[in-house]
């Protein structure tokens, strides 16, 4: 068994400026961990695989395409590939979420 605090792994380098550090990775998939404080978030993007967003605390705003909703958490967020997305922290004093990439399928 393998533990793995978010705690314990250092920031990554990010073009977004943000508290982003991968905590999980293999050939099928990487979870990242993301901590926006108020008024932070990441650029508009897209990306080439599907991702989820899963949401660990407070509250902020995930925009895909065309349509922005507030989330909250415990709430998952499909984000398909090829669509403009971002999550970005309007309210909160802190937003933490993970972003689950799904680099292959079985």
């Amino acid at each position: 068994m393998k533990i793995i605090s978010y705690t314990d792994i250092e920031t990554s380098n990010n073009p977004h400026g943000v508290d982003a550090r991968v905590i999980f990775n293999t050939d099928m998939v990487q979870v990242v961990h993301i901590s926006l404080r108020k008024g932070e978030g990441l650029k508009l993007h897209t990306t080439p695989i599907d991702v989820f967003f899963y949401i660990l605390e407070g509250e902020g705003y995930i925009e895909i395409g065309d349509e922005t909703r507030k989330v909250m958490k415990d709430m998952l967020i499909d984000s398909p590939k090829d669509i403009p997305h971002r999550p970005y922290n309007q309210d909160s004093d802190v937003f933490r979420l993970l972003v689950i990439k799904l680099k292959k399928t079985a």
